[in-house]
């Protein structure tokens, strides 16, 4: 049913702890199955230096969770926001059917994260 690759950030998921420091957080839920994630970043000089989440749900959301901060982890946060659904799929070699859209939970959050950072970023320039 899933990849090797999906078991793999199942049970040892990469980046999953809190960053109370963070530069901005997004988070994603689907109210349909209850998975929610939370995405955290830090960010310097527009890259991505470090990246977490906390992750509630199913193999699928684990997975694709742990798998979206690899991939967004010393990116720009422009090659960041190209990261798409599909990109995590088949980083993961494949989801089955009815587990992609977890997918969307990862790809969400670190889109929102990402957007509140930039948010921040315009008003600390305005107030300059």
């Amino acid at each position: 049913m899933y990849s090797d690759k999906v078991y793999e950030h199942f049970m040892c998921p990469q980046n999953v702890r809190s960053l109370p420091f963070a530069d901005a957080k997004g988070s994603a839920g689907d109210p349909a199955c209850g998975d929610s994630v939370t995405f955290y970043i830090m960010v310097q000089n527009d890259v991505i230096e470090d990246i977490s989440y906390l992750v509630f749900g199913c193999v699928g959301s684990i997975a694709t969770s742990s798998m979206t901060s690899v991939l967004a982890k010393g990116k720009t946060l422009e090659e960041a926001m190209k990261i798409s659904e599909q990109d995590i799929i088949d980083a993961l070699d494949g989801l089955p059917e009815d587990k992609v859209h977890c997918s969307n939970l990862g790809v969400s959050a670190l889109r929102e994260a990402i957007m509140e950072y930039r948010s921040k970023e315009e008003k600390s320039i305005k107030n300059k």
